[in-house]
């Protein structure tokens, strides 16, 4: 069987996209899945989307790390996905769609800038030398001091695989200051099992941990990742951070048709 997929980035973060509102997508074939994910061996990508059709919503997000598995939310995907819903013509430029996690509302901004609410976060484990919570995936966030030669696979590993977080494992972010609201981070991403170029949750995830240690007051985090830079805001009601937006480029790299 042939299939047609597309490509698409999120400041660095790749995923190849299957218009699946037909059904037709083995979904459980996890060999497939991270074959086309393999970037010798098929198309290559950090992960792999559906879109699906839903009777309530504009659409249906199901998302797989690049090993095959079906994983918690993606960020970027989310916003990669929506742009490939505009494309496809499935909404114009605002949308509100469902994906593990929850419901999300998105709008496409000018030049394919692409806004995604994230869900509400009502619980921040602050402990001495981490943050951990979760913004639809699992994240660890530590400060680091020199973040550019930071081991990010071999300590994010260590840190994803440890007693800490069992066999469910957690995303690692490391993260260092540039100034009061602007911070630069790099992700070691389970389901990958290496740094990816940028991670939505973990944008996310780092830009609330920030404020919640006090190393800003601001509700408008600007964030420096590997491949390019991504904006988080949110509100900040009692013990809980809601109205979570994040913003950033969705870009169309390629289309193609491959056998499977």
């Amino acid at each position: 069987m042939q299939i047609k997929f597309y490509k698409y980035q999120g400041t660095g973060n790749d995923f190849v996209m299957v218009d699946n509102r037909e059904g037709f997508f083995p979904k459980d074939a996890v060999q497939l899945i991270e074959k086309l994910c393999d970037r010798r061996f098929g198309i290559g990508a950090d992960g792999l989307i559906l879109l699906e059709n839903h009777p309530d919503y504009d659409f249906k997000m199901v998302y797989y790390n690049s090993d095959g598995n079906e994983s918690s939310m993606c960020g970027n995907g989310g916003r990669c996905l929506v742009a490939f819903a505009k494309s496809l013509n499935v909404i114009k430029n605002t949308t509100t769609f469902i994906a593990t996690d929850g419901l999300h509302h998105a709008t496409v901004l000018d030049n394919w800038v692409v806004s995604l609410q994230m869900k509400d976060v009502a619980t921040v484990k602050i402990e001495e030398e981490y943050v951990f919570l979760n913004t639809g995936s699992p994240h660890h966030v530590t400060l680091v001091n020199d973040i550019e030669n930071h081991d990010v696979k071999t300590i994010g590993a260590a840190i994803r695989y440890s007693d800490l977080y069992g066999k469910a494992g957690s995303n690692v972010n490391f993260v260092s200051q540039i100034s009061e609201n602007h911070f630069r981070l790099r992700t070691y991403e389970r389901g990958v099992e290496e740094e990816t170029f940028s991670c939505g949750t973990g944008a996310t995830a780092v830009a609330i941990a920030m404020h919640a240690i006090g190393k800003t007051t601001s509700n408008i985090i600007n964030l420096d990742v590997e491949g390019g830079k991504l904006k988080v805001t949110f509100e900040k009601k009692g013990m809980e951070y809601c109205n979570v937006f994040l913003e950033g480029k969705a870009t169309f790299v390629f289309e193609g048709a491959i056998e499977i």
